[in-house]
């Protein structure tokens, strides 16, 4: 099977690249609009991000403080019609809860999407961990970890294998086949630990999305998942990051939940900093921002993305 050219072209050793979470808009703690989302996706395509990634969410649940429940949309049909207003950047999950999805529809989906898109879809797969949805669809949360793996299990062998034999508590394959089968392998990235031990991460997938930290914390994470993932093969590493950007490009770096504010020299330094590390690609959360996302965006285009590239030309 052919190799996935938007992986290799967003991940490379000692390579930051940048993506950006949907809604692309600046809600705050209100509910998005999700207004302009084609607009605004398009025009992250043209600035040089080269992902944009959807959320799985079923219900909007108070206590996550979450307003935008994911994107709202389901993730799969966003990512679809997203993904039919652009031409080239990818198109990531982060992360689809395999426990209540069944691997055999998720399969049918996901193959289908890389036919429509070739080359274009990044799998981040997740436990998960919003108990309003395990209880919405009846799936016992405290047993997610063994329904992860057998749906990895499932999804794997039925997605890869012409006429696969399958005995699984997920289901039966016996002389039947999945169509279509991907044109290209779909990269599949494991977020957070989906309640397997460290080793088994390291094992399977091909990256790993871990929680932000600061650069002396993260590096400790990535050295350990690059040991135990073996030098015989390059596995991405990859985290969001909320930020807010400041007008007053001299602003300093300064802490915000789970990620920084400053002006564009502060956060370019702080983003070399993480791709000195290690850090593959970062997923930026705009959600916070104070600006207007489309002015945002152009100033990762005219100096922040050329200042990263050229870092590492250098």
């Amino acid at each position: 099977m052919n190799k996935h050219k938007g992986f290799t072209s967003m991940f490379q050793k000692g390579r930051l690249t940048l993506g950006l979470n949907l809604p692309i808009e600046a809600h705050g703690n209100n509910v998005p609009t999700l207004e302009h989302q084609i607009e605004r996706a398009r025009l992250a395509e043209e600035a040089g991000f080269t992902c944009l990634w959807f959320q799985d969410v079923l219900l909007e649940d108070p206590t996550f403080e979450d307003p935008a429940t994911g994107q709202i949309f389901d993730s799969l049909i966003y990512l679809t019609y997203i993904g039919a207003h652009t031409s080239k950047i990818n198109l990531g999950t982060a992360a689809i809860v395999t426990p209540l999805r069944h691997p055999l529809r998720l399969a049918k989906e996901v193959a289908s999407i890389e036919r429509l898109f070739p080359e274009r879809l990044m799998l981040g797969i997740s436990s998960g961990d919003r108990r309003k949805d395990f209880e919405g669809l009846n799936v016992p949360i405290m047993e997610r970890g063994r329904l992860f793996r057998e749906a990895y299990d499932y999804f794997t062998q039925v997605i890869s294998e012409e006429f696969p034999a399958i005995e699984s508590p997920m289901g039966k394959i016996d002389k039947s086949n999945l169509v279509p089968k991907p044109s290209s392998r779909i990269p599949v990235l494991m977020t957070g630990y989906c309640q397997q031990t460290f080793d088994w991460i390291a094992e399977h997938g091909d990256g790993w999305m871990f929680y932000p930290q600061p650069p002396d914390k993260q590096v400790d994470m990535i050295r350990s998942y690059r040991n135990k993932a073996g030098p015989e093969t390059f596995r991405p590493f990859i985290m969001p990051l909320p930020i807010q950007l400041s007008a007053d490009k001299d602003e300093p770096l300064s802490k915000i939940p789970a990620g920084y504010r400053g002006g564009r020299k502060a956060i370019t330094e702080i983003l070399k900093e993480y791709q000195s590390i290690g850090v593959n690609h970062i997923m930026f959360n705009l959600s916070k921002s104070e600006r207007p996302v489309e002015a945002v965006i152009h100033e990762f285009q005219d100096y922040i993305i050329p200042s990263l590239e050229e870092d590492t030309s250098t």
